[in-house]
């Protein structure tokens, strides 16, 4: 009883701070129940094209310059890269390469056979000299992602005319999973320019299943491409038609205007869809998604510059309440900043400190000096336009009020997203609750992001590097060398091992704490088979298909 008069009281706390999203929510069962009836009846519209609905955006297609998950999700389906993921797992294999490259002894050289036969949508053949243009344009014209390469890359260069070679300035072990990055896809040479600032944001020349007919504010046209190497898709194409709202999708999905929906619907339409598929025939499709939420801990702000008082934070969060009462099972736990998703994830922050650890928090608390009498006091910062930053904001307050009652007393504080990039770096928030979504799958983009330091002390913090434009200025030496041994360790069962290492020094120092991983939701119609969510948050559309 204790509990629900708490979880009641919570209620009403999200309520006055989130009026319009359950407005929303409530407008959508309303929605659900009216018109129940009529979704046993729901035909295909004829033909053998695939409308998918999204509320997603896209300002730009051009894979030098896009920089959004949607869209990385459209270039995956329009290009091809070197290396991708066999549908259906996390196994790397090639695709415009036609073998895993040979390395160099010391890491810093790719020798990478390529495929031959393949042809651009404009007829170009493809060869290693359109192979290097179109690495050496996504680094050289300055788009959002080209970090990703220019910082690694020193060179690509046709080494024969199917064969490629690329020297890096560092080793980096995970660099084939760098390369099956969407924006990393071959493009034709006689349709785009290496000039910095030069992109084609409504055009797309590449190798894929499908080649761009369209790009309209409204909807994007992908038609499949006859003179695939790898087969034609399964469908004639794809229509892509953008929503303005959650409820508008569901309700597009619900009446049979849309054969796909993917990205996103709110909490409780997924809810109501997952409750009428038994009825309906619909197909629900969920998998862990590369999204991690966490709180970022300023360790140079006090009194986060004490350890006892990160390790007391990191103890006192409960994830699965967060999971259930606030996100419905939408979310996964998360106990480490490596997902579970991928292999190397270990579990670290569930070992040491579990969910919702009164006893364990209350000692540490003590042991840095406070009591009820002299309470420490959190400033709690998210982001004012994110619903689940808040929702989660106020859960873990009351979660740390009802536990501890006045020994820990977070002070919610919230600011909008655009400020709050600009200046967690600069150390002006001592914690935030942030969310990240790995560029590519591999345990090195949750942990070099986010540990590496560049210039530092153990007494003055990351003053350049990772942690300091994550905004938690955590410096560790020992941290450093194991960030650098795991890119440059070629062998798998030794990187695993250096990986856990780095989890549990993570867990004891506590510069982040690892809270939910989102989840990847899609949606099919009954007449709708082949329908695949990838570890890498790609849906492959050429495997969709209406049945007769």
């Amino acid at each position: 009883m204790q509990r629900q008069t708490w979880f009641r009281n919570l209620q009403k706390q999200v309520q006055q701070r989130l009026n319009t999203a359950i407005l929303a929510f409530l407008c959508c069962i309303l929605i659900v129940s009216c018109g129940r009836s009529a979704s046993n009846q729901l035909t295909p519209a004829p033909g053998n094209r695939i409308v998918l609905g999204t509320t997603a955006t896209i300002e730009t297609i051009d894979p030098a310059d896009a920089y959004k998950i949607f869209t990385g999700a459209i270039l995956y389906n329009l290009g091809d890269r070197l290396y991708t993921y066999k549908v259906g797992t996390d196994e790397l294999i090639p695709q415009l390469a036609s073998a895993f490259p040979k390395v160099s002894a010391d890491g810093l050289t790719y020798i990478i056979p390529l495929r031959q036969g393949v042809k651009f949508h404009d007829g170009t053949p493809f060869n290693a000299e359109a192979m290097a243009f179109s690495l050496n344009r996504f680094m050289q014209n300055g788009g959002g992602p080209s970090f990703l390469l220019a910082d690694l890359v020193e060179s690509a260069q046709a080494s024969g005319e199917y064969e490629l070679t690329i020297k890096l300035k560092n080793a980096f072990a995970a660099f084939p999973s760098l390369l099956a990055f969407s924006g990393a896809c071959a493009v034709s040479p006689k349709a785009y320019e290496i000039k910095e600032g030069s992109f084609k944001s409504q055009e797309f020349v590449g190798t894929g299943p499908y080649q761009l007919t369209r790009f309209g504010t409204d909807q994007i046209q992908l038609d499949a491409f006859a003179d695939y190497w790898g087969g034609k898709p399964l469908n004639d194409g794809i229509d892509i038609q953008f929503y303005s709202s959650p409820a508008n999708l569901f309700n597009a999905f619900r009446i049979g205007a849309i054969d796909v929906a993917y990205q996103s619907m709110a909490l409780d339409q997924v809810n109501k869809i997952k409750e009428s598929s038994a009825q309906t025939g619909w197909q629900v499709l969920e998998k862990a998604g590369g999204e991690i939420d966490y709180l970022t801990l300023n360790v140079t702000s006090p009194p986060l510059d004490r350890k006892e008082v990160r390790q007391a934070l990191a103890a006192i969060v409960d994830r699965p309440t967060l999971r259930d009462r606030v996100f419905q099972g939408q979310v996964e736990s998360l106990y480490s900043m490596i997902p579970s998703s991928l292999e190397e994830a270990d579990p670290a922050f569930a070992t040491s400190y579990g969910d919702g650890n009164a006893e364990k928090a209350r000692a540490l608390l003590t042991q840095a000096g406070y009591s009820e009498q002299n309470p420490l006091k959190v400033e709690f910062w998210y982001r004012s336009n994110i619903a689940s930053g808040q929702l989660a904001a106020v859960t873990l307050k009351a979660i740390a009020q009802k536990k501890l009652g006045k020994l820990l007393q977070f002070e919610l504080r919230s600011v909008e997203s655009t400020t709050a990039n600009r200046l967690i770096e600069k150390g002006v928030y001592p914690t935030f609750l942030l969310d990240w979504a790995a560029d590519f799958f591999d345990a090195d983009n949750y942990i070099e992001p986010f540990l590496r330091c560049s210039e530092g002390s153990p007494d003055k913090g990351c003053v350049k590097g990772s942690s300091q434009v994550q905004g938690a200025f955590y410096y560790s030496d020992r941290a450093n060398q194991l960030v650098n041994q795991s890119r440059s360790e070629q062998d798998p069962a030794k990187r695993k091992q250096i990986f856990a290492e780095i989890q549990k020094l993570v867990a004891e120092d506590v510069p982040y704490i690892p809270i939910w991983q989102n989840k990847d939701f899609l949606f099919t119609q009954k007449w709708i088979s082949g329908g695949s969510l990838e570890v890498t948050q790609k849906v492959p559309l050429w495997l969709l298909k209406k049945n007769t």
